[in-house]
């Protein structure tokens, strides 16, 4: 499996000759300018909320590759009526698509469009791969419902906010892990703008600390696992 970071919150992952993106916001994010969306491929793109530095570019991409968008309910519906391809989920469910088994699992954080519609109640994703498993848990606060994911799929990856102000902080995140019974840590939702800065060599001491490791990768940076 491949991770690629691209900044914020979005990240790309491919696995079983499909590629798909998490949260595109690049366009607008001062960071990741070197990044050309035009170059990124999606056969899937998820979303785990409606907030505008979640889905900017949404449209763009999907567009260009004609990737089905996959989302809660209102947020695919969105979408779909907009004659993009859609597959809508809702909290608990899961379904097999072509690269694994996804499930849309519980987040605390809210949800609306750029607009200030409605845009569903947020969430997270848990991909079970051919040989990984990877959690995403989009823009959340800790909370007990992360203990439950253990219980049902064995993580080989999570991918945390660590930002705070608007989702958990660092401190947390190391909780969380312990409630996911994940000791590797892909860091995101930081240092974008001024809210969400942090210092990351203190970050990483912590999870060390912690006995955990915590990556943070550079803008366009890729690991695989």
């Amino acid at each position: 499996m491949k991770i690629t970071f691209y900044g914020h919150a979005c990240i790309g992952i491919e696995l079983s000759g499909k590629s798909i993106l998490i949260d595109p916001f690049i366009s607008a994010n001062p960071k990741a300018s070197h990044i050309d969306i035009n170059s990124i491929q999606a056969d899937y793109i998820l979303i785990t909320h409606a907030h505008q530095d979640h889905i900017l570019d949404v449209e763009a991409i999907a567009k260009r590759t004609n990737a089905v968008i996959v989302s809660n309910y209102e947020i695919a519906v969105h979408f779909g009526n907009k004659g993009f391809a859609y597959h809508p989920m809702n909290h608990g469910g899961s379904w097999n698509f072509d690269f694994g088994k996804l499930k849309y699992v519980n987040a605390i954080h809210t949800s609306s469009f750029p607009d200030g519609t409605y845009g569903g109640q947020p969430g997270g994703f848990v991909i079970e791969g051919e040989h990984k498993n990877i959690y995403i848990a989009g823009d959340t606060a800790l909370h007990q419902d992360m203990k439950l994911i253990p219980l049902r799929t064995q993580l080989d990856l999570a991918v945390l906010p660590i930002g705070s102000n608007f989702t958990m902080d660092v401190d947390d995140a190391i909780i969380a892990s312990d409630f996911l019974q994940c000791e590797k840590i892909l860091g995101y939702h930081y240092d974008t703008f001024g809210y969400i800065e942090i210092d990351k060599s203190n970050a990483k001491k912590k999870f060390f600390d912690a006995e955990k490791d915590l990556m943070l990768l550079e803008i366009g940076e890729s690991i695989f696992i």
